[in-house]
Protein backbone atom coordinates (compact mmCIF):
# COMPACT_ATOMS: atom_id res chain seq x y z
CA UNK A 1 0.00 0.00 0.00
CA UNK A 2 1.18 3.79 -1.01
CA UNK A 3 0.58 6.33 1.30
CA UNK A 4 1.33 9.57 -0.88
CA UNK A 5 2.07 13.17 0.52
CA UNK A 6 -0.18 14.92 -1.60
CA UNK A 7 1.22 18.71 -2.11
CA UNK A 8 4.76 17.22 -1.98
CA UNK A 9 3.63 14.90 -4.89
CA UNK A 10 1.78 17.82 -7.11
CA UNK A 11 5.20 20.18 -5.74
CA UNK A 12 7.67 17.37 -7.08
CA UNK A 13 5.52 16.99 -10.37
CA UNK A 14 5.75 20.66 -11.07
CA UNK A 15 9.41 20.96 -11.29
CA UNK A 16 9.23 17.72 -13.71
CA UNK A 17 6.93 18.71 -16.07
CA UNK A 18 6.73 22.36 -17.87
CA UNK A 19 2.64 22.13 -18.22
CA UNK A 20 1.90 20.50 -14.65
CA UNK A 21 0.70 23.85 -13.06
CA UNK A 22 -2.75 22.75 -14.15
CA UNK A 23 -2.46 19.88 -12.48
CA UNK A 24 -5.44 20.06 -9.60
CA UNK A 25 -5.64 17.50 -6.92
CA UNK A 26 -8.56 15.91 -8.03
CA UNK A 27 -6.56 15.57 -11.41
CA UNK A 28 -3.69 13.92 -9.55
CA UNK A 29 -6.18 11.74 -8.20
CA UNK A 30 -7.64 10.61 -11.16
CA UNK A 31 -4.44 9.79 -13.07
CA UNK A 32 -3.26 7.89 -9.65
CA UNK A 33 -6.24 6.04 -9.60
CA UNK A 34 -5.54 5.15 -13.18
CA UNK A 35 -2.30 3.80 -11.96
CA UNK A 36 -3.72 1.65 -9.20
CA UNK A 37 -6.01 -0.12 -11.41
CA UNK A 38 -3.68 -1.14 -14.05
CA UNK A 39 -1.11 -2.03 -11.22
CA UNK A 40 -3.82 -3.78 -8.96
CA UNK A 41 -1.89 -1.82 -5.89
CA UNK A 42 -4.06 0.42 -3.12
CA UNK A 43 -3.08 4.05 -2.01
CA UNK A 44 -4.19 6.72 0.43
CA UNK A 45 -3.29 9.97 -0.41
CA UNK A 46 -3.46 13.23 2.44
CA UNK A 47 -3.43 16.32 1.40
CA UNK A 48 -2.89 19.57 3.84
CA UNK A 49 -5.97 21.87 4.71
CA UNK A 50 -9.79 21.17 4.06
CA UNK A 51 -10.14 20.60 0.36
CA UNK A 52 -12.32 21.73 -1.97
CA UNK A 53 -15.74 22.61 -0.35
CA UNK A 54 -17.56 20.35 -3.17
CA UNK A 55 -15.46 17.17 -3.17
CA UNK A 56 -17.37 15.30 -5.83
CA UNK A 57 -13.92 15.47 -8.44
CA UNK A 58 -12.48 12.67 -5.51
CA UNK A 59 -15.40 10.71 -5.63
CA UNK A 60 -15.17 7.02 -7.07
CA UNK A 61 -11.43 6.52 -6.94
CA UNK A 62 -10.96 3.08 -6.83
CA UNK A 63 -7.93 1.72 -4.82
CA UNK A 64 -7.44 5.32 -3.99
CA UNK A 65 -8.56 6.57 -0.69
CA UNK A 66 -8.67 10.64 -0.44
CA UNK A 67 -7.91 12.05 3.05
CA UNK A 68 -7.79 15.95 3.77
CA UNK A 69 -5.90 16.83 6.74
CA UNK A 70 -8.50 19.84 8.07
CA UNK A 71 -7.50 22.16 10.02
CA UNK A 72 -4.93 22.29 12.94
CA UNK A 73 -2.81 19.52 11.55
CA UNK A 74 -0.96 18.82 8.85
CA UNK A 75 -0.63 15.71 6.36
CA UNK A 76 2.73 14.89 7.15
CA UNK A 77 1.32 14.42 10.77
CA UNK A 78 -1.20 12.53 9.54
CA UNK A 79 0.81 10.39 7.33
CA UNK A 80 2.99 9.94 10.24
CA UNK A 81 -0.25 8.71 12.35
CA UNK A 82 -0.84 6.28 9.73
CA UNK A 83 2.74 4.44 9.86
CA UNK A 84 3.00 4.21 13.70
CA UNK A 85 -0.68 2.52 13.30
CA UNK A 86 -0.08 0.14 10.31
CA UNK A 87 0.17 -3.69 11.72
CA UNK A 88 2.01 -4.35 8.89
CA UNK A 89 4.88 -1.36 7.83
CA UNK A 90 6.87 -3.42 6.09
CA UNK A 91 3.93 -3.04 3.34
CA UNK A 92 4.13 0.36 3.36
CA UNK A 93 5.86 2.53 0.40
CA UNK A 94 5.77 6.58 1.55
CA UNK A 95 5.84 8.58 -1.13
CA UNK A 96 7.18 12.15 -0.20
CA UNK A 97 10.57 13.58 -0.83
CA UNK A 98 10.04 15.17 2.92
CA UNK A 99 12.72 13.83 5.29
CA UNK A 100 10.74 13.49 8.43
CA UNK A 101 8.55 11.17 6.67
CA UNK A 102 11.33 9.13 5.07
CA UNK A 103 12.68 8.71 8.53
CA UNK A 104 9.96 7.53 10.07
CA UNK A 105 9.25 5.16 7.22
CA UNK A 106 12.64 3.99 8.03
CA UNK A 107 11.90 3.86 11.86
CA UNK A 108 9.29 1.41 11.43
CA UNK A 109 10.97 -0.41 8.32
CA UNK A 110 8.63 0.72 5.72
CA UNK A 111 9.54 1.33 2.39
CA UNK A 112 10.18 5.56 1.41
CA UNK A 113 10.22 6.90 -1.92
CA UNK A 114 10.81 10.55 -2.99
CA UNK A 115 8.22 11.70 -4.76
CA UNK A 116 10.03 12.69 -8.02
CA UNK A 117 10.90 8.94 -8.38
CA UNK A 118 7.69 7.55 -7.84
CA UNK A 119 5.73 9.90 -10.69
CA UNK A 120 8.61 9.62 -13.06
CA UNK A 121 7.98 4.74 -12.28
CA UNK A 122 4.08 5.78 -12.69
CA UNK A 123 4.59 7.66 -15.85
CA UNK A 124 6.72 4.83 -17.43
CA UNK A 125 4.28 2.78 -16.39
CA UNK A 126 1.32 4.08 -17.83
CA UNK A 127 2.81 4.94 -21.00
CA UNK A 128 3.98 1.03 -21.46
CA UNK A 129 1.67 -0.35 -24.80
CA UNK A 130 -0.54 -2.71 -23.39
CA UNK A 131 -1.17 -5.84 -25.50
CA UNK A 132 -5.02 -5.30 -26.82
CA UNK A 133 -7.54 -8.26 -25.17
CA UNK A 134 -7.64 -10.91 -27.31
CA UNK A 135 -10.75 -10.92 -29.08
CA UNK A 136 -13.74 -13.65 -27.37
CA UNK A 137 -13.96 -15.03 -30.65
CA UNK A 138 -10.55 -16.04 -30.70
CA UNK A 139 -10.96 -18.47 -27.66
CA UNK A 140 -14.39 -19.77 -28.73
CA UNK A 141 -13.05 -20.91 -32.02
CA UNK A 142 -15.12 -21.17 -35.24
CA UNK A 143 -18.64 -21.67 -35.32
CA UNK A 144 -19.61 -24.82 -37.21
CA UNK A 145 -21.41 -22.81 -40.08
CA UNK A 146 -17.95 -20.65 -40.39
CA UNK A 147 -16.20 -23.89 -40.26
CA UNK A 148 -18.04 -25.25 -43.30
CA UNK A 149 -18.14 -21.91 -44.75
CA UNK A 150 -13.65 -21.87 -45.23
CA UNK A 151 -13.85 -25.78 -45.97
CA UNK A 152 -15.92 -24.51 -49.36
CA UNK A 153 -13.29 -21.64 -50.18
CA UNK A 154 -10.32 -23.64 -49.80
CA UNK A 155 -11.97 -26.72 -51.67
CA UNK A 156 -11.40 -29.26 -48.80
CA UNK A 157 -14.56 -31.73 -48.34
CA UNK A 158 -15.65 -33.19 -44.78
Amino acid sequence: MFIIDGHNLLHAICKIEENARALSEPALCGVLGTYLRLTGETAAIVFDGTGPPDKGGFEGMSNLEVLFAGLGTDADTIIEDKIKASTAPKGLTIVSSDRRLQQAAHARRAMAIKSEVFWTELQKQLSRKRRPREPSAKRQGLSQSETEQWLKVFGIEQ
